[in-house]
């Protein structure tokens, strides 16, 4: 089978590669949270928030369309949540439809929340795909522990990703064979057809999970992750950190 793993990109060697993770996830988090605090109004600063993201992104060496397609996963959740925004919202009014009876107003004031909702959204995704493309999975979770990030959250996170490939395979032979056998029926009989599937997947994956767990109890796991090198930071992660921040600052005092 073939999936689209989110740490695809990450053995490739750029400056962004080097760095250690804890530094990426503390400059990246850390500049999401900045963006999410900025005020909508201020354009100039988004734009030159596009101008950062940009520099990251070339300097990443992660293929642009790779980018996009993870920020095109995401547009459609959001546009979603503020399609109907700049017609309900109060406000000055810049644009008027008439559709038959119906009479509809689109207000500044609501085309102001969906821009903020759209571009902070579209932003976080990006460095979040720099993120998670630029580090391995396993140096992820590491970098994250050492922040203290939860133990039982790692785990958890950690299998999901792990065994998520694993049932999507699974459900895919399950569908395989039932196309193979399948003659057709009515509705009643597709539903039922599709509720025995999905029991039938979760006791496969109960079952799965019982032998994956005595599997590596038997292999002394505790909890800890471990890498076959420790992470340690350098004058390359120090001097990132700090021209990210610098940035930040003088974009923020225009």
């Amino acid at each position: 089978m073939e999936h689209s793993f989110i740490d695809k990109y990450s053995e490739r060697d750029s400056f962004l590669h080097r760095l250690d993770p804890r530094t990426k996830i503390i400059s990246f988090l850390g500049f999401i949270v900045v963006i999410v605090l900025t005020p909508p109004h201020n354009f100039s600063i988004f734009a030159q928030y596009a101008l950062i993201i940009t520099a990251l992104i070339i300097l990443s060496y992660i293929p642009l369309l790779f980018i996009l397609k993870r920020v095109l996963l995401v547009i459609p959740f959001v546009i979603t949540i503020i399609l109907f925004i700049p017609f309900f919202k109060q406000g000055q009014t810049v644009l008027t439809l008439n559709l038959y009876l119906l009479k509809l107003r689109i207000t500044y004031e609501g085309l102001l929340i969906s821009w903020n909702v759209l571009s902070k959204a579209v932003y976080s995704v990006i460095l979040l795909t720099l993120l998670t493309s630029t580090t391995r999975f396993t140096v992820l979770l590491k970098g994250l522990e050492v922040l203290k990030v939860p133990k039982a959250l790692l785990i958890l996170v950690s299998f999901m990703y792990r065994y998520l490939f694993v049932l999507i395979d699974e459900a895919e032979r399950m569908q395989r064979a039932r196309n193979a056998r399948w003659f057709g029926g009515y509705i009643i009989r597709q539903i039922k057809l599709l509720g025995n599937m999905i029991a039938l997947l979760f006791i496969r994956s109960y079952e799965r999970s019982e032998r994956v767990y005595l599997s590596m109890r038997s292999r002394g796991f505790d909890g800890n992750i471990r890498l076959m090198h420790n992470l340690k930071l350098n004058l390359q992660d120090a001097g990132f950190i700090i021209i990210i921040l610098l940035l930040i600052i003088l974009v923020w005092d225009e």
